[in-house]
């Protein structure tokens, strides 16, 4: 696969090319189709990088953020409980400090979590990204989306 841009500016992935004509798929639909070889023209992004981007970037941050399902939990947890106490995530986590240090970094620096004060104390509550990325997983779980 290469990505191609066609006349529109629109990046698409190029599957294949015959007796002058190239077979093109839209990353965010999948959708393919055929259009004269003469109509694309070769861009330097990677094709899987292209292919990525047909799924909505918030999922793409929860997706890369969240590498096992605790750490998916954490944010499932932080979107239907809203803003939470450090210690009772600490609690509820089952992590050392350590590791639930090192796992909220990634969180934040991904966009996904903002520190916060609750009840007075040091917590974490989900970003508007990371709320929009799981309705979009439960959508997509239920045929809603």
């Amino acid at each position: 696969m290469q990505t191609v841009k066609t006349p529109d500016g629109e990046r698409h992935l190029l599957l294949s090319t015959t007796d002058g004509t190239a077979r093109l798929r839209d990353p965010a639909t999948g959708e393919e189709w055929t259009v004269d070889e003469d109509a694309v023209e070769p861009v330097v992004e990677g094709a899987l990088s292209v292919a990525a981007q047909g799924i909505p970037e918030p999922v793409r941050q929860l997706v890369t953020a969240a590498h096992d399902e605790r750490t998916l939990g954490v944010l499932v947890t932080l979107v239907d409980d809203g803003p939470t106490a450090v210690v009772d995530l600490l609690s509820a986590a089952g992590l050392c400090e350590s590791d639930f240090n090192g796992l909220f970094a990634e969180l934040r620096a991904a966009g996904l979590v903002t520190e916060c004060r609750v009840a007075g104390e040091r917590g974490y509550a989900a970003t508007e990204t990371a709320e929009e990325a799981v309705s979009l997983l439960r959508g997509a779980a239920t045929g809603d989306a």
